[in-house]
């Protein structure tokens, strides 16, 4: 591949990145991972 080929494909990636990340933050992905985090965590040590 070019140079200007890998920088193109790099660059596509990151931005597909970004998306996917802002599209995670606005569901409100990062609230439920933590809210079941805390709830293993609980159960782990016979609270929950």
């Amino acid at each position: 591949m070019k140079n200007r080929t890998k920088i193109i494909i790099r660059w596509g990636i990151l931005i597909l990145a970004a998306c996917f990340i802002i599209l995670g933050i606005v569901a409100e992905e990062p609230v439920l991972v933590l809210q079941k985090a805390v709830r293993v965590c609980l159960e782990c040590i016979g609270i929950g």
